[in-house]
């Protein structure tokens, strides 16, 4: 059984839809969530369904990415994952850390990569008056919002679309992508997987 790690900076609602995918036959299961910031409210929610929560505050460790990593490096090491799914952590990880983890760790990004890497996904789609958004499942590497993408999922842009409608239509499909896609690398499957 593959044991997940998922990393939250917020309300979890990805690291939700993830855990409930993860029952059954599914190859794995959620062994920690872990966030950077204790008032993240994806952590009740985790321990309310039982499962073991970590907080590494970045705070202290301003102007030392190392030192966080190590601290993250360490926590990690007591779960023992195989695996870890970033689902809304809002950290950037230095090449120090994601090269431990290459090949082992995924992350869901709010927009059709390679486009719009980075923040404000939705925002900057409607200022290039795109057609279409959408969600990436890339595995991660030391380049921000990059590495092999897994999956994606198209949404169709509306004509009085605000940053914040596109959000929550692309949120929804977020919640059908990513656990799909987990489920299949999890499998040893990494061909892409693309939804309409």
């Amino acid at each position: 059984m593959t044991r997940v790690a998922l990393f939250i900076s917020g309300g979890g609602s990805n690291m939700l839809s993830l855990v409930e995918s993860m029952t059954g036959d599914h190859p794995a299961r959620p062994c920690l969530v872990l966030s950077n910031r204790a008032d993240a409210g994806g952590l009740a929610k985790a321990e309310a369904l039982g499962i073991a929560t970590e907080v590494v505050d970045h705070r202290p460790h301003k102007g030392d990415r190392a030192a966080f990593e190590t601290e993250l490096q360490s926590v990690l090491m007591r779960h023992s994952p195989d695996l870890i799914c970033l689902a809304g952590f809002m950290r950037v990880l230095t090449e120090g850390f994601t090269s431990q983890w290459e090949g082992r760790m995924l992350n869901i990004h709010p927009s059709l990569l390679p486009k719009y890497k980075g923040l404000h996904t939705h925002q900057r789609a409607l200022d290039a008056g795109d057609t279409e958004a959408g969600c990436t499942v890339h595995e991660v590497t030391a380049k921000l919002d990059d590495g092999p993408i897994l999956g994606q999922a198209r949404v169709p842009v509306e004509a009085d679309d605000t940053a914040e409608t596109l959000a929550a239509r692309v949120l929804a499909q977020e919640h059908i992508l990513y656990p799909a896609v987990l489920k299949r690398f999890v499998s040893g499957d990494k061909t892409p997987l693309y939804l309409p």
